[in-house]
């Protein structure tokens, strides 16, 4: 919360989505670079798993000490590959990772200034969390698109990256959820417009809220 900000003042909650390589860290760097806290949920993963946390601890004790690589870190892909061809290993692993994830970013949401927050989710509309949301941004693009990106980015066969655009959310779920919608089929002087004018909105929206509240 804002230091000169009255007890009272919330910030407007977005939550921002889209499906693997649709652009969705381009558009969370605009919003940063204007100022607007960005919360990734991808890095927040990353970082409660870290040596020494209580999250590598229990999946530790939960998967064995081979999940680590030799500098004592989660071998994110060896996880990766383990929990993706056995899905009840991937529920193991989400019942330990995701309230942890969901705990650090309430706190780091609580200590976020700002009038608005962008929370990055990609995968908020399969999580089911959309409603705690005030606003859901999805960045849009193609599926053809998005298979381009990933190739082109991960080094992916074409197979293993058609089994991740399938295991998440359809595109049509995605366009159902979602409040605002920035079409990723530009150039990045596009996606700056675009951003720029969700900012004013954002930040005029957050006024409106918190007025009705005084």
């Amino acid at each position: 919360m804002n230091a000169t900000a009255p007890k009272n003042f919330r910030p407007l909650l977005i939550g921002l989505t889209g499906g693997i390589a649709s652009g969705k860290s381009a558009v969370a760097e605009l919003f940063a670079q204007l100022g607007a806290p960005v919360l990734d949920t991808d890095q927040i993963a990353r970082d409660v798993v870290e040596p020494g946390t209580p999250t590598l601890a229990r999946l530790v004790t939960e998967f064995g000490s081979d999940i680590l690589d030799a500098s004592g870190r989660l071998d994110r892909a060896r996880m990766r590959t383990r929990v993706f061809a056995d899905p009840e290993q991937r529920k193991r692993l989400e019942a330990i990772t995701h309230p942890a994830i969901r705990e650090e970013l309430a706190a780091r949401a609580q200590r976020a200034q700002g009038p608005y927050q962008i929370h990055v989710i990609p995968l908020l509309v399969e999580s089911g969390r959309a409603d705690l949301y005030d606003r859901v941004l999805l960045v849009d693009t193609s599926q053809e698109d998005q298979l381009k990106r990933l190739l082109a980015r991960d080094g992916s066969s074409e197979e293993q990256a058609r089994q991740i655009l399938a295991a998440q959310a359809s595109r049509e779920d995605r366009l159902d959820a979602a409040d605002d919608v920035i079409v990723n089929t530009g150039t990045l002087q596009d996606l700056h417009q675009f951003v720029q004018t969700l900012h004013r909105n954002y930040t005029v929206l957050s006024e409106r809220i918190n007025a009705q509240n005084l």
